[in-house]
């Protein structure tokens, strides 16, 4: 995106992968949740999200040492314009998909257009920028954009290609995901499985891409199974007792003490640390301002007000986490809490600045708590942010407006989310000390997903995360267009500000520009108060079998998507 990859043309491995890592072994993991799709690709059933990641191949794969620097996949080969108004791939002419057949070019365009009209609608906003894509050589094809954005030449690499042929005279968007499960040129495919039980992924020793530079030394694992619980305690005994051996821990309290069990001092287990220098995105409990109860900024900042962090972290952590300060905090991305805006920031923000939340420009910081349980100091600036937004307590306790309607809502959450479940339980009653009639409504996987999707939720889960390269993407999170249609837009921002932002990430001149657009955007996120943030997780917290390892070498990104399982390895054999 902005000057030369960090590695030659002539490199030869990724730095944070080991070329002489042994293959073999197996790595298996607790998910809590359900499935009954193995398609990734389109909106229709519940998928388990790693797939994208081990089962896709795309032209061009990420670096986790470099933000926005991309190296050769499927292509051996890329060229563009200097302005980026297009972009030219060439194939690698050994590229096949896992049932021999050879990835073409059409190949290649038919994934592109399919995707971005029936696919899944994390694939639409790239397809809507695209002016034209035609092939223009034996193994090249070129992709024009109509929309000025640097950013398109990178994505236009990130995209899965599939096999045309399997899908001729297929519905693709209500294929069945579990009786067709897509082939693709990846490095594993799917062995076997059983719907909302478990998945495993096997090596495919025929993998075109063994040699190339990107993939040496990666994709060690034989097998890779993915076990399905109902809940976090089930998922936690299984890997106590072996069933399971690798599991990340997000609880420092349950990290610190409960993982003094056999396999632990036995030495089966091994306990790691990895830290990393990405954002820390953001994860809490998100309200939805499609309700009127929450468009006001002023009843979100009483719900904010509300939430006893100090309570909450001492009783899910023991108080050793720090708690969430902003979407891109952790990292130079992130705004300063509390100061105020300054040099090319306050630029960017000061044309909008009567569309702007208070504190945005001014400096905002999120409340803490008064360090007591019963946190009167902060009730009490909640109760005066909500009677300035036209809400009273009655003779009866009850909070309502002024046309006498009750303050009420449900936190919607899904089954078996026990660790988050118990957090609302303790923010449900402050709120309800506040005349609130707040009601937890748990539901199983299924219907979490459908109701989600449908915008059918007051307040619920939310987890973003954030990466050292934000581009696109951010549309999807935060962007206009998906504020009524779904996507991950879940708290239904609106901002033509917020959008502009991003137009500014996008076409940002140099790092310095790039650098205070994301500031920018993300004091407008946060002083949003749309979101009731938790606790961060700076470190990775990995306990695993003792036959798994991985490189000393931690990319920037550390345990991220294209690290764990991709780069480890496992000596059982040995």
């Amino acid at each position: 995106m902005y000057g030369t990859p960090a590695l030659p043309a002539d490199y030869d491995h990724l730095p944070y992968a080991d070329p002489a890592a042994p293959v073999g072994g197996r790595i298996v993991t607790a998910e809590v949740g359900s499935f009954d799709s193995l398609n990734p690709y389109v909106r229709k059933g519940s998928v388990p999200w790693q797939l994208t990641y081990l089962v896709s191949e795309t032209l061009m794969g990420r670096s986790l040492d470099e933000p926005f620097s991309l190296y050769g996949l499927l292509a051996e080969s890329m060229e563009t314009d200097p302005e980026r108004r297009w972009v030219e791939f060439t194939l690698r002419p050994e590229a096949r998909f896992s049932d021999g057949n050879p990835v073409t070019v059409a190949d290649v365009i038919w994934s592109y257009e399919t995707l971005g009209t029936q696919g899944h609608g994390r694939y639409a906003s790239f397809w809507a920028q695209v002016e034209s894509i035609e092939q223009t050589g034996e193994r090249s094809l070129r992709i024009t954009f109509n929309t000025p954005n640097r950013e398109l030449v990178l994505l236009a690499g990130l995209r899965p290609v599939l096999e045309r042929a399997q899908w001729e005279g297929v519905d693709f968007a209500e294929s069945d995901g579990l009786a067709m499960i897509p082939i693709t040129p990846g490095p594993y495919v799917v062995a076997d499985f059983e719907a909302g039980r478990f998945v495993e992924l096997r090596r495919n020793p025929d993998y075109w891409g063994w040699d190339v530079p990107f993939r040496r030394g990666t994709m060690n694992i034989e097998t890779i199974r993915y076990e399905f619980f109902g809940d976090e305690t089930a998922a936690f005994e299984a890997f106590k007792t072996g069933e399971v051996n690798l599991m990340r821990e997000t609880n420092v309290a349950r990290w610190q003490g409960q993982y003094d069990f056999p396999l632990v001092r036995d030495g089966s287990i091994v306990l790691d640390e990895v830290a990393h220098q990405r954002p820390t995105g953001m994860t809490g409990l998100v309200m939805n301002t499609r309700d009127p109860v929450f468009a006001d900024w002023r009843v979100r900042d009483a719900m904010l007000l509300a939430f006893n962090f100090d309570q909450v972290n001492d009783a899910m952590t023991g108080g050793q986490s720090p708690r969430i300060g902003s979407y891109f905090a952790n990292s130079p991305l992130g705004m300063t809490p509390g100061a105020p805006a300054e040099g090319r920031v306050r630029e960017l923000l000061e044309p909008f600045a009567a569309d702007l939340v208070p504190g945005t420009i001014e400096g905002y910081e999120l409340p803490q708590g008064d360090g007591t349980a019963a946190n009167r100091a902060d009730l009490g600036r909640a109760m005066a942010q909500l009677e300035a937004a036209g809400w009273s307590v009655d003779d009866a306790g009850v909070l309502r407006d002024g046309a006498g309607a009750p303050f009420a809502f449900t936190i919607l959450l899904q089954t078996g989310a026990s660790e988050t479940l118990s957090i609302a339980e303790i923010y449900a009653e402050a709120l309800r000390r506040l005349g609130m009639e707040v009601t937890i409504e748990q539901v199983d996987s299924a219907q979490y997903t459908e109701r989600i999707d449908a915008l059918d939720f007051d307040m619920t889960y939310y987890r973003v995360g954030l990466s050292l390269s934000p581009g696109n993407e951010q549309y999807l999170y935060f962007g206009s267009e998906q504020a009524d249609t779904g996507g991950r837009n879940l708290m239904g921002v609106k901002s033509p500000v917020v959008d502009a932002l991003i137009g500014q990430i996008l076409n940002a001149p140099s790092q310095e520009d790039f650098r205070a657009a994301v500031q920018a955007l993300d004091r407008v996120l946060t002083a949003g108060r749309y979101v009731v943030p938790f606790y961060q997780w700076n470190v990775a917290r990995i306990a695993h079998a003792r036959d798994l390892h991985y490189p000393d070498h931690i990319p920037l990104f550390g345990d991220w998507p294209g690290w764990q399982p991709d780069v480890w390895w496992s000596d059982a054999g040995q």
